[in-house]
């Protein structure tokens, strides 16, 4: 379990107010589908992805992107429990969709990449640290109800 300070807290905050859902949400799940084409497979209904600009264009990757992003915005209410939180989806992307779980790491990756890119200076180690920290927190809770 991953156990957040005040300073992790104040600075996820901090950047998560400047964060663009809509933007950060599809260019996270656009990356991630680009980088890791794989992970298209879970996707088969959004249409064009065969390419880049097809994937970082398409108005249902960014749709979903923002859904991703404005539950993780949600879930930052209940940051200290994030296994509660993440449960639903859990046990939804384990039993339903069978999605692998170690795409969930590798979609917080893209997150912090893309909130780097969005944030500039202000994306500075330790706010990285505390970012890193809830992405895998993210990613273990979400892998929580997998046998």
């Amino acid at each position: 379990m991953v156990r957040f300070t005040a300073e992790d807290k104040a600075a996820i905050t901090s950047v998560w107010k400047k964060v663009n859902v809509e933007e950060a949400g599809g260019e996270t799940l656009g990356r991630l589908l680009v980088v890791y084409p794989w992970t298209q497979r879970f996707f088969d209904n959004f249409g064009n992805l065969s390419s880049a600009s097809a994937i970082m264009g398409n108005p249902k990757v960014k749709a979903r992107g923002k859904k991703v992003l404005t539950f993780m915005g949600e879930a930052l209410k209940n940051i200290d429990d994030l296994k509660i939180t993440f449960a639903p989806l859990s046990e939804l992307r384990c039993d339903k969709l069978h999605v692998d779980p170690e795409n969930f790491k590798l979609l917080g990756n893209m997150l912090l990449i893309v909130l780097a890119k969005h944030v500039g200076e202000e994306f500075t180690p330790e706010v990285q640290t505390a970012w890193q920290k809830l992405v895998v927190g993210a990613a273990n809770a979400l892998a929580y109800k997998y046998h």
